[in-house]
């Protein structure tokens, strides 16, 4: 994976909206979706990986408990991968990790703990278009019958009903590949953040190391520390804020807590029921 430092506001620009010209369209349309991460070092590690052991025989026993004690009502499928979606949503460990189309939305993760402050930070730019054509075809099928680029639940059920069916077909053809699926649109949180999932073949594929063999699909911005204030105050002033990209009181309390936190105390993690709230919301991008 390309990597890229910035130190600059105009820098960063640059590079998030470098690449957007689509000649086909004759529009600006950018290729990449983004993961915004606080320190650089953090990897593209999904929940489930971080359970430890033989993780990957746990996660149809997490995804099957998940289902038996939630509410039926609360997707709009009953498969697996609008309940992956949601439990992904609300912090489950799962094989998905969290992408975003916005590269405001992804800066705003990658700036959101001012405890982190004294790190660089991270956005990571994957190509989704290049990594849907390394699909296998019976997902490449209904991305070109419908002119995209990025799978739905839907288009995922076509291919395999369930988590335990696509482990046997990737099994099977022995290829590893990863592909992009947007969530339904359960809450105003997912309708916000602009939020799109990536999910591996099987559940042991990393990640890391296939971008890593595939350097021209993915980049990484690596953000100077000290730029972080300035895209912090900068994303506050065009409202990418928690206020918005969580709704509810839980968001608010967190907006107002970072909002009115001095730079010299960002090193510090205050106890105040406003402040301990972002514990208390999964954070979607980090």
């Amino acid at each position: 994976m390309q990597t890229v430092f910035v130190s600059t506001w105009a820098e960063l620009q640059e590079q998030l909206f470098g690449d957007m010209w689509d000649g086909d369209l004759g529009r600006f349309r950018s290729p990449f979706l983004f993961r915004g991460v606080g320190q650089r070092e953090f990897d593209l590690i999904p929940s489930l990986k971080r359970l430890g052991g033989r993780y990957w025989e746990l996660e149809r026993h997490v995804l099957r408990n998940f289902r038996k004690y939630a509410h039926r009502s609360t997707v709009p499928h009953d498969d697996d991968w609008n309940w992956l979606a949601l439990g992904q949503h609300h912090g489950l460990p799962t094989r998905l990790l969290d992408w975003t189309y916005s590269p405001y939305v992804a800066l705003h993760f990658a700036t959101a703990e001012v405890s982190l402050y004294d790190r660089d930070g991270a956005i990571i730019m994957a190509n989704y278009r290049r990594i849907a054509q390394s699909l296998p075809q019976g997902l490449q099928h209904p991305l070109t019958r419908d002119g995209s680029h990025v799978l739905t639940a839907e288009l995922l059920r076509e291919y395999a009903g369930s988590l335990q069916e696509l482990d046997q077909k990737s099994g099977l053809h022995g290829a590893e590949w990863v592909c992009f699926f947007e969530p339904p649109s359960l809450d105003d949180r997912i309708t916000n953040q602009f939020a799109v999932f990536s999910m591996t073949s099987t559940a042991r594929l990393d990640l890391a190391a296939w971008f890593a063999e595939r350097p021209e699909l993915a980049r990484k911005l690596v953000i100077d520390r000290r730029l972080k204030w300035e895209i912090r105050d900068k994303l506050d002033q065009a409202n990418v804020t928690e206020r918005v990209l969580f709704p509810g009181l839980d968001g608010l309390s967190r907006w107002l807590a970072r909002h009115y936190m001095s730079p010299e105390n960002a090193h510090l993690r205050a106890n105040d029921a406003g402040w301990s709230a972002q514990q208390q919301i999964p954070p979607n991008q980090d």
